[in-house]
């Protein structure tokens, strides 16, 4: 009683054409991003379909040929049992072709006949697609919803008892291993080591750095850190002296005037030497010569006059300035990234580096901590539904306008047969619920008329 002659048609012309996997092409306009495709299991589906549909559409031929049998038995003088068959037959193709016409109204129209208010799927696709958008952003994507959820699931100690497990801090940290090195292997060294030198002047221009010097001198002068440094300056000194003899006494004598004698400028120059040669030597040897008490002297007067002598602070920021723009020194700035890259990269690829032993660790203490520790687990629990929430309340809009927008890109008569393959079966037991019930009602209502009339 169906009209199928239409979509019998076009399911000819797919099953036909479909290739010897089973698997129907897609029917025509059903091209695009939204667009589906017909597999196995939604062919074998729709043979599901086909078949319930026999089995309502015989239940209905059943009835009406013993609707037919009844009258005429009833005709015949067969007795008062006709009626009730008949009235029972009768009430039961009613009940049929009403659930057929509901049925088949959902996805065309009945005998292809344009009545008002059927065909409601191909017609009311992008209403439906809208309808659900909103139930889904309503019902799944609140506030209340969302919190209520992850509270019940528990994250933080789910997560804790998780980590805990030595192979799963592994498998993190290998992901986190691997995901560091892409990063890294996708970033181009030019664009980072331009964008690390820029950072590193201009907060070195822009931080004046004469106090913070001061005040480091003045801690390592108050420390004593400065008397190795003045012990090593003196022992070299000291060797050097002691290598070069012949040459500063040459330069002694090579500045002497032209008409002093040659003997008198060796003498001068020898004696110069043996004076430099003994005050360094004293100096090496004596922690409170005078020279080392002067120098501590100047050390402590120039740490003052860099934290507090405007001139001297300015003629470290020109010489700040003088250091930085110098193409060498950009160079080592930018040079920089490359070095902690390889190091980052070869720390990474190697399981046993420093850096994953670390970062497992880390992992199997917090995992640790988070299975047991009811606050951290309350906390963990807060920035994950305090997230999630943020994510749904702020793009609700975008994620229910993807229901929206894939549902409006369907093909309506792909849909319809899309949605038909898939819930159809069910809907054939409406028609057949449909004649079994409307047969009963109709006995019943046959038998109370037969018991009140008569």
């Amino acid at each position: 009683m169906e009209s199928t002659k239409g979509t019998d048609r076009s399911e000819a012309v797919t099953e036909r054409d479909a290739p010897a996997t089973g698997v129907t092409p897609p029917a025509a306009g059903a091209t695009g991003a939204g667009a589906f495709t017909y597999s196995a299991a939604d062919e074998e589906k729709r043979r599901g379909v086909r078949r319930m549909k026999l089995t309502a559409t015989g239940l209905l031929l059943f009835v009406a040929v013993v609707y037919v049998l009844a009258k005429w038995a009833q005709h015949e003088g067969a007795g008062a049992w006709a009626g009730y068959v008949a009235a029972a037959a009768e009430a039961g193709m009613v009940g049929a072709l009403a659930d057929w016409f509901a049925v088949t109204a959902l996805f065309r129209h009945p005998l292809g006949i344009p009545i008002p208010h059927t065909a409601i799927i191909p017609k009311k696709k992008d209403q439906l697609g809208a309808s659900l958008g909103d139930f889904v952003g309503e019902n799944f994507l609140s506030q209340s919803v969302v919190r209520q959820r992850l509270r019940a699931v528990g994250i933080g100690s789910r997560l804790g008892a998780w980590l805990a497990e030595p192979e799963h801090a592994d498998r993190v940290t290998a992901e986190l291993a691997t995901a560091l090195r892409g990063a890294l292997t996708v970033l181009r060294d030019s664009d980072v080591q331009a964008v690390v030198g820029e950072a590193i002047t201009r907060r070195a221009d822009a931080q004046e750095i004469a106090p913070g010097m001061g005040k480091m001198l003045e801690k390592v002068v108050a420390d004593g850190g400065h008397k190795r440094f003045v012990d090593l300056v003196c022992v070299r000194a000291h060797d050097w002296l002691v290598v070069h003899a012949d040459q500063v006494m040459d330069a002694v004598q090579g500045g002497a005037p032209g008409w002093t004698p040659r003997f008198v400028d060796k003498k001068v120059g020898e004696r110069v030497y043996r004076e430099l040669l003994r005050f360094v030597t004293e100096m090496r040897d004596m922690p409170q010569h005078p020279a080392r008490g002067a120098l501590d002297r100047f050390l402590t007067d120039f740490a003052a006059d860099l934290q507090s002598d405007s001139d001297t602070r300015a003629r470290v920021e020109h010489l700040k300035r003088e250091v930085l723009a110098r193409g060498e020194v950009q160079d080592v700035i930018a040079s920089a990234w490359s070095a902690v890259r390889q190091m980052i990269v070869a720390a990474a690829e190697d399981e046993r580096s420093e850096l994953r032993l670390r970062v497992r660790a880390a992992l199997l203490s917090l995992g640790a901590r988070m299975a047991g520790d009811a606050r951290l687990q309350e906390k963990v629990d807060g920035w994950v539904e305090g997230a999630a929430v943020y994510v749904v309340t702020t793009y609700r809009d975008e994620i229910t306008s993807l229901i929206t927008d894939t549902v409006a890109g369907w093909d309506a008569d792909h849909t319809s047969k899309k949605i038909e393959a898939h819930i159809g079966r069910d809907l054939q037991f409406i028609r057949i619920n449909g004649t079994v019930v409307g047969s009963l009602a109709g006995l019943a209502i046959y038998s109370v008329s037969r018991l009140f009339v008569g």
